[in-house]
């Protein structure tokens, strides 16, 4: 059988951290990206850079096809959160910030990870990801450029399944509600809550979701079967409703 391999953007925790795990799990070959260092064995790899850095992409994409010959997905999950305050009182280097990371660093990895998919070998498997948020959907309360910098990373996906057709690559939004990350933690201490286990009443499910949950979600939408949803946003988020 032929190993599939991956690229995964913000590798070194919260939910890229898990999604390596379970692709790596599932027997792929994955090649991960951070700002940080992360382990790393004879099926994982690790670049450490900046998605802000388009260059940074092209290395882990020419890691990928040098070392395993090929790539068949990219699951771009890295991003930063900021906010706490009304849109007219946020500095403007909070909205650049958001912008640059969150959907910059979205459009370089789909920007470095496409030719290569199409490249080949199998272009009809090759799958895009792009994590998304609730906030992708929904305008959240101090959190105005954060919702669009997640509304953006929707549009962006959608537009390019749009540019991938009958191609047989496809590309796909999963969008988590409130997951235990460091970047929940954060958002807690944005909103000046002591426990972030308060957003679980935004979520049917009443409880906060799992990082291996959400990888379980972006490592479906990875593979071959997970076609179908293709130019889709899957909501990952426990039945968020804000």
């Amino acid at each position: 059988m032929t190993t599939r391999v991956a690229l995964v953007t913000g590798a070194a925790g919260g939910i890229g951290s898990a999604t390596v795990t379970h692709l790596a799990g599932q027997g792929y070959a994955v090649v991960g990206v951070d700002l940080r260092d992360a382990a790393t064995s004879e099926s994982v790899a690790h670049v450490v850079g900046d998605v802000r850095d388009r260059a940074v992409l092209d290395r882990a994409v020419a890691t990928a096809v040098d070392r395993w010959g090929r790539l068949d997905a990219a699951v771009a999950a890295a991003a930063v959160i900021d906010g706490g305050q009304p849109l007219w009182e946020a500095p403007e280097e909070q909205l650049t910030e958001l912008l640059d990371v969150d959907v910059r660093g979205v459009w370089n990895t789909a920007a470095a990870a496409v030719p290569a998919m199409l490249d080949g070998p199998d272009p009809s498997g090759c799958r895009f990801v792009a994590v998304a948020s609730a906030a992708g959907t929904h305008g959240l309360f101090h959190l105005a450029a954060y919702s669009a910098a997640k509304h953006a990373v929707v549009g962006l996906v959608k537009g390019l399944a749009a540019d991938l057709v009958a191609t047989g690559v496809t590309a796909v939004a999963v969008s988590p509600g409130s997951t235990r990350t460091a970047m929940l933690d954060a958002t807690a201490e944005l909103y000046g809550v002591p426990d972030p286990v308060v957003f679980t009443s935004n979520q049917l499910l009443r409880r906060v979701l799992e990082p291996a949950e959400v990888a379980a979600t972006i490592a479906f939408c990875c593979s071959v079967d997970g076609g179908l949803l293709n130019g889709s946003v899957v909501h990952a988020d426990g039945g968020f409703r804000p």
